[in-house]
């Protein structure tokens, strides 16, 4: 079995592979560019020193400079260059030069957003032209390199460097060597490239275009086109589209938008004895990207209910024993209904719900064709209160070095359902637009009590029990919790210093990224040892654990 069959094998199997762990990157097959060195050439002497046709200079080439000019197009979006897609990068230990004459705030805005958008959109070009080639090539790398140490993004900036000679003349190699005086043989003419004259006598030769050359036309052709209309297919696959538009390996925005979730409540109720059920949205899977995705939600849904039945089924025996009071406590039925409540903010938006927590995800109407229908919009009517936010924040800040603030924003006629834990005090709710209700339940009373709460109004927040915010108003309401963090005070104290902080700031950076990188090629072969053993003698490893 081939490499390439291996993969599409693999995706067939498992489509969602895919989505939670690859990027933009695209194989491309059906080339000959084994013709110099390369293990083909060097395992059959006829494959090796022959002409390579032009066209499989020029594939690899656009692929590669597609790569850099659609995300230049991509980064043109008003999000990217307002400054609000990547946080807190200024303060990576990586910008220590610019930090000599810049803050970190104009770090992150004018090296991260802007210097980045001209960067991709442009570099394609400088690498294409003979006379800006060496000092395009020098700011690529630095680019490549700095995302490496920026980024868990695998062995993407690595391949870029790698790839970066296609942009130079074909016959750079054999230049090379002859600069250090190897000599080379000439190469061999081959029937699949069409010759022209070239002052040898062969003019005449291979100029015929056979079907075969105008198929391989044709696909390129295809292949290049796809690469264009794929990023700006959205309207096409609006099943696929949530907050941001497009398929996720194919959008091309990725670093466009960062996600900061708060929040994923997966509540399942057994319709038949009328009981809900909370269950950890890890429990089952390996990170968190499927909750930003409608139609992973649904699959996860699906196979949440076919987990759970299997749990009852295994532990049907022991429930015998127990009474029916407590079986009416546990999952006893085919009849359930599953609904999801994702929490997240979107460059640096408000907190918000991203779909209907009242959908039944077990009964969804979802086709890669039309809208998704229980996703909720982003609020994109209080973009302009980002400002504020952050001047809200940075006051918020110089209260303690424990203070905190947490913005959220809600839907007219929604809840939010909120503990707050012993280790937030001081908690103030404030209401920054519209109107709520803030109820908390009155142990002497017996009952729940509310409050209702307009704009600028506030009220203190009782921690160690449950309290519900109600939206009352015509539109969404805005509001913010501010608190002191006692359990952040404890982390520091356990960890003298947040590990982010020491990795922005650490004496020898580059020494400490080695040791980690050393750590995990430990972990990758201890992983292939684990799955040799378990094919070659069907002993059982462990991949991860939960704790």
């Amino acid at each position: 079995m081939t490499d390439d069959t291996a993969l599409s094998k693999m995706l067939q199997e498992n489509p969602e592979a895919c989505k939670r762990g690859c990027r933009n990157y695209d194989q491309l097959i059906s080339s000959s560019n084994d013709s110099g060195i390369s293990l083909d050439g060097y395992f059959e002497e006829k494959r090796k020193n022959r002409h390579v046709p032009c066209w499989n200079y020029f594939i690899l080439k656009y692929q590669f400079f597609m790569l850099y000019f659609l995300a230049g197009l991509k980064k043109a979006d008003m999000e990217w260059l307002e400054g609000y897609s990547m946080q807190s990068l200024g303060n990576h230990w990586i910008f220590l030069p610019f930090r000599l004459f810049l803050t970190s705030d104009q770090v992150d805005y004018l090296i991260v957003h802007w210097f980045g958008f001209l960067l991709d959109l442009t570099i394609g070009f400088w690498m294409l032209i003979e006379s800006t080639r060496p000092v395009a090539m020098v700011f690529c790398t630095m680019f490549h390199l700095m995302n490496s140490r920026l980024f868990s993004i695998g062995m993407f900036p690595y391949v870029c460097l790698a790839t970066m000679p296609l942009f130079c003349e074909e016959t750079w190699p054999r230049k090379l060597l002859k600069y250090f005086h190897i000599s080379t043989n000439e190469p061999l003419p081959t029937p699949d490239c069409i010759y022209i004259k070239d002052g040898r006598g062969q003019s005449n030769k291979q100029k015929h275009v056979t079907w075969k050359r105008k198929l391989v036309i044709g696909l390129l052709l295809t292949h290049c086109s796809l690469q264009v209309f794929l990023p700006y297919s959205h309207f096409i696959t609006q099943g696929y589209n949530n907050w941001t538009k497009g398929l996720y390996g194919y959008s091309w925005d990725m670093m466009v938008h960062s996600w900061d979730t708060i929040q994923v409540v997966v509540r399942v109720v057994d319709n038949e004895f009328g009981e809900q059920f909370f269950i950890d949205p890890d429990a089952w899977t390996q990170n968190d990207r499927w909750n930003k995705h409608a139609d992973m939600c649904v699959q996860y849904a699906n196979c949440l209910k076919r987990n759970l039945m299997e749990s009852f089924k295994n532990n049907s025996a022991s429930n015998e024993q127990k009474s029916s009071r407590t079986k009416h406590r546990q999952i006893s039925s085919e009849n359930l209904s599953v609904y999801i409540d994702v929490w997240c903010s979107l460059n640096k938006r408000f907190q918000q719900r991203m779909y209907n927590p009242n959908y039944d995800l077990l009964k969804a109407k979802w086709s890669p064709f039309n809208p998704v229908e229980w996703l909720l919009p982003v609020l994109t009517e209080y973009n302009n209160f980002r400002k504020t936010m952050n001047e809200i924040a940075k006051k918020v800040y110089t209260w303690s070095n424990d203070s905190d603030v947490l913005f959220i924003a809600d839907f007219p006629g929604m809840y939010l359902e909120n503990y707050i834990d012993d280790n937030m005090q001081n908690l103030t709710l404030t209401v920054l637009e519209g109107k709520v209700v803030y109820e908390i339940e009155d142990d002497d009373l017996q009952q729940s009590a509310g409050v209702v709460l307009s704009k600028y109004d506030s009220i203190p927040v009782e921690n160690g029990v449950f309290h519900k915010i109600h939206t009352v108003s015509d539109t969404p309401a805005c509001y913010m919790y501010t608190y002191v963090n006692f359990e952040k005070r404890d982390e520091e104290e356990e960890y003298k210093e947040p590990q982010y902080n020491r990795r922005s700031y650490a004496p020898f950076p580059v020494l400490e990224d080695f040791s980690e990188r050393k750590a995990a090629v430990a972990r990758m072969w201890k992983h292939i040892s684990g799955a040799i053993e378990y094919f070659l003698f069907n002993k059982p490893y462990n991949i991860r654990q939960k704790t």
